[in-house]
């Protein structure tokens, strides 16, 4: 009998630290690509996982633009474009997406997410601008001038680092920019003195957010950056 007893007592236990456990948040990694194929999407991919692991949600990744139904974006807190390139998304994949920020859904760019879907104007809104032109890779100096985002409240006023370095066309007056780029530290930028580089703002009823590091393998293995990422996509999430 009090075997029989310490078996139900078990049992319920289970159950109720079952019902007890949060489902965890989780967000979608998407790299299609349809141009130019970052080296770097593999590195970017690991260092999300690792952020997911480390912060408590999940991260699904995939390349499969099929993924774009409404039923299945609402179980993502945000969407994550991954250097993608090119047309990526049929129209009907778009509505969805269009619906699910609608929604209240998060979207968070990294690097070519810029050089994507140009025939696409509501993306455009979305990402804030699009890819212009890049010169050889080299280190620069970014001014971070709006520290009130978790984002960049922990960067330095400039912040010197290595990457390639877009420079924009269609760029949205809704964007809040969290950093430029200071085109005197390096060569070959064509946006002036005021060259976005991080941006961010609330969009029809979602959020986006926008960085344009992170084309190389090394930038998601800098503390700073890695750390910038995923205040990003916290942010995006809307989880503090």
């Amino acid at each position: 009998m009090k075997k029989i007893s310490f078996l139900i007592c078990l049992f319920s236990f289970l159950i109720l630290t079952s019902q007890a456990a949060p489902v965890r948040d989780a967000i979608l990694v998407f790299s299609k690509t349809k141009g130019f194929r970052h080296a770097s999407i593999p590195a970017g991919k690991r260092a999300l996982m690792k952020l997911g692991t480390e912060n408590r949600f999940r991260v699904d990744t995939t390349e499969d633009a099929s993924a774009f139904t409404l039923e299945n974006l609402k179980k993502y807190k945000s969407v994550i474009f991954l250097s993608t390139t090119g047309d990526i998304l049929n129209p009907e994949q778009q509505a969805a997406f269009e619906a699910y920020i609608r929604g209240g859904g998060g979207f968070m760019g990294i690097h070519a997410a810029a050089d994507t879907e140009y025939d696409w104007p509501w993306y455009n809104k979305l990402v804030g601008a699009y890819f212009l032109h890049h010169p050889k890779q080299q280190n620069v100096d970014i001014d971070v001038w709006n520290k009130t985002h978790p984002a960049t409240s922990f960067l330095p006023n400039r912040w010197r680092r290595f990457d390639e370095l877009y420079s924009y066309k269609s760029i949205q007056p809704g964007i809040i920019v969290l950093a430029t780029l200071d085109e005197g530290s390096y060569e070959g930028g064509r946006n002036g003195r005021i060259h976005p580089f991080i941006w961010y703002h609330e969009f029809e009823g979602g959020r986006a957010f926008y960085t344009g590091g992170g084309h190389t393998d090394e930038s998601f293995e800098e503390p700073l950056f890695v750390r910038h990422l995923l205040e990003g996509i916290k942010w995006t999430m809307k989880k503090k």
